[in-house]
């Protein structure tokens, strides 16, 4: 058996009785109106680097103050955030990353030629009494919220403090907000500054991750230009078929987002509550869709549970916590309940004896 030391052995990987705990992919279907133009596209070439401009023009109707200047179309997050630290860069530049961290954030940064440094979170929120003090000296500091993996919520009061710091400091703030719309508790918060770079995708809201439509809205000009220039030598111009796509998610309403929504916290509730009946310490998300328990011998936890359950989870050292495993429950209930009896089975036969 080849042991587990990474993500990318799980990614891509259904069927045979595999009940997956491990992927951030929406297992709910786009809205059907985003199919629709399929039967009459036909444009094959190649589009603008920036983005076509339909797109953009829809994602500025969403925030206010801004044009379809401010927007650049990427594939996914993942490009939005590559681009924007390399437009960043400045030599021995240092990102402030959270920890835990979606997994391939100090990779974005070290491939971006710079230094990651980390403000530990506590119970998945920032101490700002701590954080004030490690973002000094930074050249930007990213934001995750909802968080991948933790599924907490930064409080109101700590991102309008963190906002006002960062300004005053002159560092850049990095807010990736792919899971805005998953929410529980209260309405995304939207960073406001010159100084900010939102990241955002179509991936988590609409389901549409395999289409890679993500995108960066940045409110200084020499940012989207540097960031246009550098993906014209990187990747050219994002999928067209996926931003015809993704404008006609533009035009879902909010009562499908909000039905969704529902649907999501539903499973939330019922994760949550299964995983303490097992006896599990872990907080309860306020967004996204992770639970992150806390379980001793993480890596040996994902190797059992795949090997002799066929159950996947995500070992917490991944993200930066190795006290902890990481749940999606981007997955139906029955999969669900099915998931969390292979899991007590496992607690009961062997995980006592690690």
């Amino acid at each position: 058996m080849k042991k587990i030391t990474g993500p990318s052995f799980f990614i891509g990987q259904t069927g045979n009785g595999l009940i997956s705990f491990g992927s951030g992919q929406p297992d709910l279907p786009p809205p059907k109106q985003i199919y629709k133009i399929l039967s009459s596209h036909n444009s094959y070439k190649y589009g603008l680097v920036q983005g076509q401009i339909y797109l953009r023009q829809a994602l500025a109707k969403q925030y206010p103050g801004s044009t379809a200047d401010n927007f650049v179309i990427t594939n996914g997050a993942s490009e939005a955030l590559d681009l924007s630290l390399r437009a960043l860069y400045v030599k021995g530049g240092k990102i402030l990353l959270p920890r835990p961290y979606y997994y391939s954030y100090p990779h974005n940064v070290v491939l971006a030629g710079m230094k990651p440094v980390y403000y530990d979170l506590e119970n998945g929120k920032i101490n700002f009494k701590k954080f004030k003090k490690q973002i000094v000296g930074c050249r930007a500091v990213l934001i995750n919220s909802p968080s991948n993996p933790t599924g907490t919520v930064q409080d109101l009061a700590t991102l309008k403090q963190v906002e006002k710091l960062a300004r005053q400091l002159n560092i850049y703030i990095i807010s990736d907000e792919v899971y805005k719309d998953l929410i529980y508790e209260r309405n995304n918060y939207l960073i406001k500054g010159s100084n900010v770079l939102t990241l955002n995708s179509f991936s988590k809201t609409y389901g549409m991750c395999g289409y890679r439509i993500g995108y960066v809205y940045a409110r200084e000009q020499w940012l989207v230009d540097k960031i246009v220039e550098i993906k014209t030598h990187a990747s050219m111009n994002t999928n067209i078929l996926g931003q015809e796509m993704a404008l006609e998610a533009t035009k879902v309403n909010g009562g499908t987002i909000e039905k969704q929504r529902q649907i999501w916290e539903g499973r939330r509730d019922y994760i949550y509550q299964g995983l303490k009946d097992l006896g599990f310490d872990l907080w309860k998300p306020e967004g996204a869709f992770y639970v992150f328990p806390k379980m001793k011998n993480p890596n040996k936890v994902v190797n059992d549970l795949y090997y002799k359950y066929k159950v996947v989870v995500y070992d917490g050292a991944w993200f930066g916590d190795p006290g902890r495993v990481r749940f999606s429950y981007a997955l139906d209930l029955a999969k669900i309940e099915e998931g969390l009896s292979r899991l007590g089975k496992y607690l009961k036969r062997e995980y006592r004896c690690n």
